[in-house]
């Protein structure tokens, strides 16, 4: 059969009646129908039975079909994987992070690799863990970046490095010459604390109930960046992840790890099968690289 032929016997197929397949084709239905004829001549038996006005697939029809929906699936699928290809570094990126990363990192990933690929145009948005999954889902991103996110049917998750905790404070002589914090160094002291909806502020709750810590809150925030503008206006100090300790956003304060460390893992999510475009997988290397180098530093 030719691929034309494929294509007409699967919408017949699937539609129930050649008006409704010529529909679905957008070709009118004495096209299908002489297609579908010149099938059947090719092949030697009949695909349907007109049985009272309606199309009615024969026995061959049916083990036929089997074979090829999968066939008229890797069609589809090389389609998609064309239509990517031209995009090439001229396509259009659709990305989305968590804000720790949306707001320094990301940019700049954007700015660096615009450098070599000059014509690619970028979707950006800054979203929480659980808005990433489900842009994915939604096919309006086509890569997102976050801490720690968990397994999810359908999505792939690479891991790019880990991170930890640091502890932030106004000034870089808050603790004297120390090189490393533990809870009891943070006793006392005015806390800004990370809200438990993200899984880092969840991860950080769960270890301070544990260890049946009640640090002095003074204010609660989802947004880490907002959390270490605080510590650099003097409200307190914080305990944020590595990615937000190092930007430059919120101002200079002084920071050091938390001990003992508590890592979790920075990955990238993307759609198990659904091909990333040129375009998306050169900035997703980029964006990885960039990652690594910050966190290896």
């Amino acid at each position: 059969m030719r691929l034309r032929q494929i294509e007409v016997f699967h919408a017949v197929y699937t539609n129930g009646s050649m008006t409704n397949a010529a529909a679905k084709l957008n070709v009118s239905q004495p096209s299908v129908s002489k297609v579908l004829a010149h099938a059947e001549q090719q092949l030697g038996y009949r695909l349907f039975d007109r049985i009272k006005g309606k199309l009615i697939p024969t026995p061959e029809a049916h083990q036929l079909f089997s074979h090829v929906r999968t066939v008229f699936e890797d069609v589809d699928r090389l389609r998609h994987v064309a239509v990517n290809l031209k995009a090439s570094s001229a396509g259009r990126i659709r990305v989305a992070s968590t804000p720790a990363f949306g707001l320094e990192i990301l940019p700049r990933a954007v700015t660096t690799f615009r450098e070599k690929h000059a014509d690619a145009v970028f979707d950006i948005e800054t979203l929480h863990l659980d808005e990433i999954h489900h842009a994915l889902q939604e096919s309006r991103i086509d890569i997102g970046l976050g801490f720690d996110p968990s397994a999810r049917p359908g999505i792939e998750r690479k891991r790019l490095a880990r991170a930890r905790f640091f502890v932030l404070a106004p000034s870089a002589t808050e603790f004297g010459g120390k090189t490393a914090l533990t809870f009891d160094d943070l006793k006392g002291r005015p806390f800004i604390g990370l809200n438990s909806r993200s899984p880092l502020g969840l991860a950080l709750a769960k270890y301070l109930d544990a260890g049946d810590l009640a640090p002095n809150v003074v204010a609660w925030t989802e947004t880490y960046h907002i959390a270490k503008a605080l510590v650099a206006t003097g409200a307190g100090i914080t305990i944020t992840d590595e990615i937000t300790a190092r930007s430059s956003i919120g101002g200079e304060v002084g920071m050091w790890p938390l001990e003992p460390a508590i890592k979790f893992d920075v990955a990238l999510l993307q759609l198990s099968d659904s091909p990333l475009s040129l375009a998306t997988k050169r900035f997703k290397q980029h964006l990885g690289k960039m990652v690594r180098d910050l966190l290896q530093s």
